[in-house]
């Protein structure tokens, strides 16, 4: 592991009364020559099997893709995809249920890959400075698309908009009922870590409901323990009142 880059993972429990849905990954692991970071957040909704599934599998689909060095972006694409058909093939046993997924793939702790579906997101500090690195999936925001697949986005008075009056992303894993209208096709960006960069933040929707991307940098940017600043940035949502599962992981590079 690189003497330079440190990380922690926090999680907790919401206020709902199902089971935690959230999962992680947080580990380094060595892939032909190359130091690898896997840092993942899945957040389940209607149950935990897909997210599970996904903490499981996704990073191996990833990484045995035949042009992960060559190509990575379609990589991801490709092994996104087809972890999806797996799982929508696997709905008798993970139920109907589905999951959001930011992962990031940091290599040799020089350049960093993002994905996304749904709205857990990856936020980078640079000279102090939050950049959001994924993109939020949200019906209102994807409402031509879920059209153009035949489906819906309602817009109930007091209520979040949602695909087809159910579902509050507008891009998940599983949800087989959905899936016509559903896309879980990620969105892939690649950055430079550079000596500006202090660290970067994943996170499920339970941090970003309560707070900015700059607050939530802002919240942390003192503390040096990654895992420490994973647990008070957790701390600082529930102080804005944040209700829901909420997971999320920091790896800092200075």
């Amino acid at each position: 592991m690189s003497k330079h880059t440190t990380h922690g993972f926090h999680c907790l429990k919401g206020k709902s009364n199902h089971d935690m849905e959230d999962y992680v990954v947080s580990e380094f692991k060595k892939k032909d020559d190359s130091e690898l970071g896997l840092f993942a957040i899945f957040d389940g909704h209607l149950g935990h099997d897909v997210a599970k599934y996904l903490q499981s599998h996704l990073f191996d689909n990833i990484l045995k893709q035949h042009d992960f060095w060559t190509n990575m972006e379609d990589a991801i694409r490709r092994a996104y995809r087809s972890t999806d058909a797996e799982i929508l093939d696997k709905a008798k046993v993970l139920g109907r249920g589905g999951s959001t997924a930011v992962t990031a793939i940091l290599i040799n702790s020089q350049k960093l890959v993002v994905g996304n579906v749904g709205d857990s997101r990856a936020v980078m500090c640079k000279n102090g400075v939050a950049e959001q690195l994924s993109v939020d999936h949200e019906p209102s925001t994807e409402k031509r698309l879920i059209e153009s697949r035949g489906g819906f986005v309602s817009n109930l008075p007091g209520d979040v908009p949602r695909v087809d009056g159910q579902l509050a992303v507008a891009r998940a894993f599983g949800d087989k009922s959905l899936k016509l209208h559903l896309s879980s096709d990620p969105d892939v960006k690649v950055v430079t870590i550079d000596d500006d960069t202090e660290f970067i933040i994943l996170a499920s929707d339970g941090i970003w409901k309560v707070m900015s991307n700059q607050e939530a940098v802002d919240a942390i940017k003192n503390i040096k323990d990654a895992q420490s600043a994973a647990k008070h940035l957790i701390e600082a949502a529930v102080s804005k009142k944040s209700k829901d599962d909420i997971s999320c992981i920091v790896v800092r590079f200075r």
